[in-house]
């Protein structure tokens, strides 16, 4: 635990973005109180995608190396239309790797717990006030000079305070499951690369096929919201093997669970900051999925927003808070833009969709605000 420097940070939701802003404060000598509504902690979905940019977050908060054994990096992401390679792409060499949600929740869990955090769940932040201090479930109201909102897309720290707020939603939705490899049952073929597999006609049904481990697989599994049949839970066995029948021993055991169904949508807020509040994650910039992006920014914001807090003088803290928005806001804003434009045209099926502008915010470096080149 680092030296206190005499301030503290009340934190709402104990997600990704929750986690690490409340690591990276309480390493730089901040008393951090992190608040979850749930009566334990634990991820919600099932696989994810972490690049360049979130990558380097974990490494700057000793999250990194305790992820590598739990984890993968793929030889390629390939897209397929009705099973015909469509492209393979490696980034150039940029950083990326696969893992399980609940593996990086529990490294990140870990990584506040030896940071001093102060981590309390069933404690509920139902409102916030911008001169710095929360209100909890029970009644109990807490100071703070410096408030984090990363409870969410329902966040109540964003609506207690009427930050405007536009919500789009789109025409699909996902079905996230971790279920067996069984690498050895789907026969001959490339089985460690990300596959994404579209199925355009008769019907829209894609599988993103994510290997995290040696173990494990992740699977999201698309379809329109108005396809009753697609998108329902648990998954129908016959109309998703109908559709991709080369995945069929997968698809048995995504049969098994039941999963949740969730629809795409994007929030975008006019502002992310009020007085001594700042929101991350969900809870400021939601976003489709079709970049694998949103745990990557809300990690970025949050480290980023923990360093411009730390470097402020307490009474310039709003003022930094307003400043830090805007020095890092574009590359969320443009993140959110394109993968909504990806979600709604569904054009990541014709593959070679990672150009290096697509890359930009996976490409980008939170800990040192630099930009690094591929292609």
């Amino acid at each position: 635990m680092s030296e206190s420097n005499g301030r503290h940070a009340e934190v709402a939701g104990g997600g990704f973005a929750g986690l690490t802003v409340a690591t990276a404060l309480a390493q730089r000598g901040w008393s951090v109180t992190l608040h979850e509504k749930g009566d334990e902690l634990r991820a919600f979905g099932a696989g994810i995608v972490l690049w360049h940019n979130s990558l380097e977050v974990l490494k700057a908060i000793g999250a990194y190396e305790p992820l590598l054994p739990k984890s993968m990096v793929p030889p390629f992401y390939e897209t397929r239309m009705h099973n015909v390679t469509q492209s393979k792409e490696d980034f150039w060499g940029l950083e990326w790797r696969t893992m399980t949600r609940q593996d990086l929740h529990e490294t990140l869990v870990d990584a506040a717990r030896n940071s001093g955090v102060d981590i309390r769940v069933a404690s509920e932040v139902v409102s916030a006030d911008p001169a710095g201090s929360v209100t909890l479930a029970s009644g109990e109201v807490r100071k703070a000079d410096l408030v984090i909102g990363a409870d969410g897309v329902a966040s109540k720290v964003r609506d207690s305070n009427h930050f405007e707020l536009e919500r789009t939603k789109s025409r699909d939705g996902i079905t996230r499951l971790i279920v067996p490899r069984r690498k050895e049952d789907l026969g001959p073929g490339e089985w460690d690369n990300v596959i994404d597999f579209w199925n355009l006609e008769p019907r829209v049904l894609r599988v993103l096929y994510v290997p995290c481990n040696d173990d494990e697989l992740y699977l999201a599994l698309m379809a329109p919201i108005e396809d009753k049949e697609g998108s329902a839970v648990p998954i129908n066995y016959d109309v998703w093997v109908e559709s991709h029948p080369y995945l069929a021993p997968v698809l048995e055991e995504a049969a098994k669970i039941h999963g949740r169904y969730d629809g795409y949508q994007t929030t975008v807020l006019k502002q992310w900051t009020k007085g001594r509040i700042a929101l991350i994650g969900d809870a400021g910039h939601a976003m489709c999925p079709a970049l694998a992006q949103g745990a990557g920014t809300a990690m970025s914001n949050a480290y980023t927003v923990a360093v411009a807090a730390t470097e402020a003088a307490n009474a310039d803290l709003p003022q930094a808070l307003v400043d830090w928005e805007a020095r890092e806001r574009q590359i969320t804003d443009e993140c959110q833009e394109r993968s909504a434009w990806f979600a709604e045209t569904r054009s990541m099926a014709k593959g070679n969709q990672f150009t290096p502008q697509m890359l930009e915010t996976a490409r980008y470096d939170p800990t040192t605000r630099e930009m690094i080149s591929v292609g």
